[in-house]
């Protein structure tokens, strides 16, 4: 990973047009390709950024990332402060907390539940960023990317994006289509999805299990 603490300004052309003025910033350009830009604050959320696959290219004084689709971002470099690169090595994922991972086996053992049709190839489907929880074929052959999460939140369709990415590239499995699959589907997660054509879908836990919700009684 390639850290850069510098003073730049942002600009990004694709389906609208942003810029973000002069000030220092910290640059992130990961081993997969994924290029982010943050300010001192906001949490996780970067400022700007551009997903992997992408072309990179280091002018010296100004950084352009461009996608497939021909989205643009350009990095403006008006002062270095620090430039570092890092070597983190092989990750081993996120750990699926109890219900997540419970979710995930119960949907393997019946992708029913998903679609009618619907047929497991395999469960932690590997690629170069990691497993994709379920890839499945659909009643008409098509090949299906599920991501399963207790909770569907942005984070949750980014991370389903980046595997599409390296899943599309593979021609025994193109096209792929993706599924988000949670038990709650936050509404910021549903339009980043629909605006992905990633398909939804919201289960019930207890449902899955097998267990009958008891009936609520007025007396």
């Amino acid at each position: 990973m390639r850290l850069v603490i510098a003073e730049c300004t942002v600009d990004y052309d694709g389906r609208l047009t942003a810029h973000l003025p002069r000030a220092v910033r910290l640059l992130m350009v990961k081993a997969d390709g994924c290029v982010a830009v943050h300010a001192d604050g906001g949490a996780y959320k970067p400022l700007n950024w551009m997903n992997a696959p992408n072309v990179f290219t280091d002018h010296g004084d100004h950084w352009t990332v461009v996608s497939p689709k021909g989205e643009e971002l350009t990095i403006t470099l008006h002062d270095v402060i620090s430039d570092n690169s890092h070597e983190l090595g092989l990750d081993p994922g996120l750990q699926k907390d109890g219900v997540e991972a419970h979710l995930q086996e119960l949907l393997a053992l019946d992708t029913e539940h998903i679609a009618e049709g619907m047929k497991l190839i395999r469960r932690e489907y590997p690629t170069e960023i990691g497993p994709v929880d379920l890839l499945c074929r659909d009643a008409d052959g098509g090949t299906v990317a599920i991501e399963i999460k207790r909770r569907g939140e942005i984070d949750g369709v980014e991370q389903l994006t980046r595997y599409l990415d390296f899943l599309n590239r593979v021609p025994d499995l193109a096209p792929v289509r993706g599924m988000f699959v949670a038990q709650e589907i936050k509404p910021q997660a549903k339009t980043l999805a629909t605006d992905r054509e990633i398909d939804i879908l919201e289960v019930d836990y207890d449902v899955l299990r097998g267990i009958e919700r008891p009936q609520q009684k007025l007396f």
